[in-house]
């Protein structure tokens, strides 16, 4: 099933954001500091917040492009060729010299983890191009997450308000948000940890309501507990999470984001998208891996239909 915008096309979604190359070990538990334990399984696979994000989408049926810099070695070749095989624009993605990012994500037998990141060639992203502000022009979406440099996030947020384009953004890793960047942005995507960090507030409610004195509209993402939504004006809607049983949530939150922008992006209302959103999610945690964990729309649409 293609996905359509409220203008009858498919939904054009833009992400900038940080890619990295996951280096995943599975334990029964966590080492301690100092401990050694030995693990399961290990797995190579492309991640990092915004190429998450831009698979996500992708595969939930948005048109999406890809704004970010991998480095000249060859995880950033594989990264490249993750992204265009799950159908990713990614033609203006910038090769630096060095090395890509990584992270080191290590994964419990419940599905917990624990994570690393190096930024390597992410730091690169300290602005946006003229070609980057091109991509931008007609979207319905700007993603954005913060593993890159606060400037370069600051600028994209800029530069999709000037051309009339909505942000998303996920504020992970938490982190105090400046006014100059929360001024940008119009749908803002925090888990409850996150929720908490930038308001104070630890009841997820009553985040939710700091978080609408400072954006229009926000989605809490809960975890098991599912996501709340709220906007200026309206009444917070809770969504529960579909129950599973879960093998690795490393991107479920990058899962729900992408898809949830893509529910809105086709003139969905909020409960609807928190469903469609819910559903990915659930595929994706049933499934080990960051992007490739992700589901596609033929198959969040068949969950969503019982």
């Amino acid at each position: 099933m293609t996905s359509t915008s409220a203008s009858g096309s498919v939904p054009r979604i833009a992400v900038y954001g940080s890619i990295n190359m996951d280096l995943v070990a599975y334990v029964p538990v966590r080492p301690a500091s100092g401990e050694t334990v030995a693990g399961t399984e290990f797995r190579q696979v492309p991640g990092g917040k915004g190429g998450n994000q831009a698979i996500a989408a992708a595969r939930a049926g948005g048109d999406t492009a890809f704004l970010g810099a991998v480095g000249d070695d060859p995880f950033g070749v594989q990264m490249r060729s993750a992204l265009v095989d799950s159908g990713v624009d990614a033609s203006e993605l910038r090769t630096v010299p060095g090395a890509s990012g990584v992270a080191h994500i290590v994964v419990e037998g419940d599905g917990a983890n624990s994570i690393i990141v190096v930024p390597g060639a992410n730091a690169a992203m300290t602005g946006i191009t003229e070609r980057e502000k091109r991509v931008l022009s007609g979207c319905d979406a700007l993603l954005l997450q913060l593993e890159l440099p606060m400037e370069g996030v600051v600028a994209a947020a800029r530069a999709a308000r000037d051309a009339g384009v909505r942000t998303v953004l996920t504020p992970a890793p938490a982190q105090e948000l400046p006014d100059e960047l929360l001024d940008l942005v119009d749908l803002l995507v925090p888990n409850q940890h996150e929720a908490a960090a930038v308001t104070g507030e630890d009841d997820p409610r009553r985040a939710l309501e700091a978080l609408l004195r400072r954006v229009p509209e926000a989605v809490v993402t809960l975890g098991g507990d599912g996501s709340l939504h709220g906007e200026r004006g309206g009444e917070p809607v809770h969504v529960p999470s579909r129950p599973v049983e879960a093998v690795d949530t490393t991107a479920a939150g990058d899962t729900f984001c992408g898809a949830f922008a893509v529910a809105r992006a086709e003139g969905r209302g909020a409960k609807e998208s928190m469903e469609f959103a819910a559903a990915a999610a659930a595929l994706s945690v049933q499934r080990q891996g960051a992007s490739t964990s992700m589901p596609r729309r033929a198959e969040i649409e068949a969950l969503l239909a019982g």
